[in-house]
Formats: C-alpha cells, structure tokens, sequence
C-alpha cells in the first residue's frame, strides 16, 4: 500500500479535536485518530463529533481494548470508526471478538503489541487471529519512565524492520519518534505513519504543539507521500 499519514488527536476536549483535525485535512493528513486521551475524556460523542465534520474520512478508535471486545469495536463502528485497536495483551478471545464485530459491522481491526514479551511474537500472533494491521508500539510510560532512570529510551525503530518481515500485514510504528524518525517509517516497510505525541501534540498537556502546525504538516505529508514503502 501507499504511505498514509494518520494524525493522532491525542486531545481532551472535542473541540480542539475537531480544530485540530480541520488543519491536518487541509495539509494532506490520510487518516484521523480519535487518541485514547480523546475517548476518555468525550467518548462515543468525540467519535460521532469526527465523523459528523469529516464523513468520507478514515477514523481510528484508539480503544487499546483488553476485554469485552466485541461490545466496544461494535459501539465505535456505529459511532464512525472505520478501524479500532485491541491489545496484543488481552485474551485471544477478545482479540477473536474484536475481529468477529470488524467483520459484523465492517471496521478494520489494528492489533497492538505494546509490552508484549517479544514484539515480534507478539505481531505475528495478532496477525494470525485475524488483525488487519500491527501497530508496533513502545508506550508512553515505558519511554518517560526507562528515561528517567537514566537508560537509553526504547525506540519502535529498534525492532521495526522484523516487526514488518514476521508479518504480511501493513505495519505503523508509534511511540516517541522525531518528526524525521516517522518520516522515514516507510522505508522500514511500514506505510502508516503516525504524527501525535510528542510530535504535533504537547507530550506533557496533550494539547495542539504551539507553532504553524498547518505548515509542518503539510510538508511532512508531502515527505511521506512522496516515497515508496520498502518491503521485499
């Protein structure tokens, strides 16, 4: 597939969402993800919000579901989500009910393998229980909290390019990359390129980074664009 770049509305209140989101469609953003921050704080309502203003435009849950999962891909499906996300850490039966609801009521589903054992292991394992793309993830705790103890912080670059090899699915890369870092993610084979915290959002107060966001965007949609994924 072509390289999609998905902005991450890691954000807690709908209305700088939806502001947020209008900028990231004017610079050439594929895909709009309503962040866990955002379903937290607005729920179903953030999802319907964003569909309602952009409504032939992709929409990720980021759910990060670990149980009940049928009940909440099918919730989000109906708000507007086309694609949700269940966690390489649940049951297997979730994973199972999450992908049985994305077949029911046509939702796309992303399978996570944050602090799985092995991320490798962990991908490949979403994969075979029916996921339609790994997103291979070093959360945000795990980075700040490694860090602060004065260690070197894990990267997802670090194990991308087996991530993307063990797996035939598509592959996005998430968590604390440099704008140059996910730039270049489609060159590890990995199409989806994801912009959010730290990159477009405040890290620390998940509100829109200050500057010309519209600009930067919109030249890293066309960097990322530009480029074919390598994938043998």
């Amino acid at each position: 597939m072509k390289p999609i770049v998905q902005i991450s509305l890691d954000l807690t209140n709908i209305d700088e969402a939806l502001e947020t989101a209008a900028i990231a469609m004017r610079a050439g953003v594929d895909w709009l993800e309503a962040g866990t921050p955002l379903i937290l704080a607005e729920g179903l309502h953030g999802v319907r919000e964003l569909r309602k203003a952009f409504p032939e435009t992709p929409i990720v849950a980021d759910l990060k579901t670990m149980d009940g999962g049928y009940l909440e891909a099918e919730m989000m499906a109906k708000a507007g989500a086309t694609h949700v996300v269940v966690m390489a850490r649940a049951h297997a039966e979730t994973v199972k009910c999450v992908v049985k609801a994305g077949a029911d009521f046509g939702v796309q589903v992303m399978g996570d393998n944050m602090v799985s054992e092995s991320m490798v292991d962990g991908a490949r394992w979403l994969e075979d229980l029916g996921c339609d793309f790994i997103i291979h993830h070093i959360g945000y705790d795990e980075r700040r909290g490694i860090a602060a103890a004065g260690q070197r912080m894990p990267s997802p670059l670090d194990q991308l390019r087996e991530v993307v090899e063990a797996v035939k699915v598509p592959v996005q890369a998430v968590g604390g990359l440099s704008l140059e870092q996910a730039i270049e993610c489609p060159r590890y084979g990995a199409p989806l390129v994801v912009l959010g915290a730290p990159l477009t959002i405040d890290a620390d107060a998940f509100k829109t980074a200050d500057g010309d966001l519209e600009s930067s965007l919109r030249l890293i949609c066309d960097a990322v664009h530009s480029q074919e994924v390598d994938r043998d």
